[in-house]
């Protein structure tokens, strides 16, 4: 079965990978940031080695990004991001292909545990089954 597993982050998030402390959010030293890279480049060689990774990708802050809707008349309505309304939107993801609902949820357990400076906020680690309706991803 095929699963995604997503992190979600802020812009304050963001800004605290590059030293920019905000309330509630410390800022992180080139070592946290170091920490954190060598921490997900060994998870991401895990799963290429038990074959479980299909694909991961990590993103850009939210103030890189575009929200399109539908618009009268059939003309979108772009909007450039942050959003004050919105607090997290996803950071990263990984999409595995493992036998069972507990191992992906062991994984993501492993994920949950990312090295952060002490006061960063916790994030949850969400898994969502992929629905193949007969495709592939």
């Amino acid at each position: 079965m095929k699963y995604m597993v997503m992190v979600r982050g802020s812009q304050a998030g963001y800004e605290a990978m590059r030293g920019n402390a905000s309330a509630g959010v410390p800022a992180w030293s080139e070592k946290d940031v170091q920490a954190m890279f060598a921490f997900m480049g060994a998870v991401n060689d895990d799963l290429a080695e038990s074959g479980e990774l299909v694909d991961a990708n990590g993103l850009t802050e939210p103030a890189r990004a575009r929200f399109v809707r539908a618009g009268e008349n059939g003309r979108p309505v772009i909007t450039d991001g942050p959003y004050g309304e919105t607090k997290e939107l996803l950071a990263g993801y990984w999409i595995l292909d493992c036998e069972s609902l507990e191992r992906v949820t062991e994984i993501a357990a492993r994920v949950a545990r990312c090295p952060a400076p002490t006061g960063t906020p916790d994030s949850a680690v969400v898994i969502r089954p992929v629905d193949d309706l007969g495709g592939d991803v």
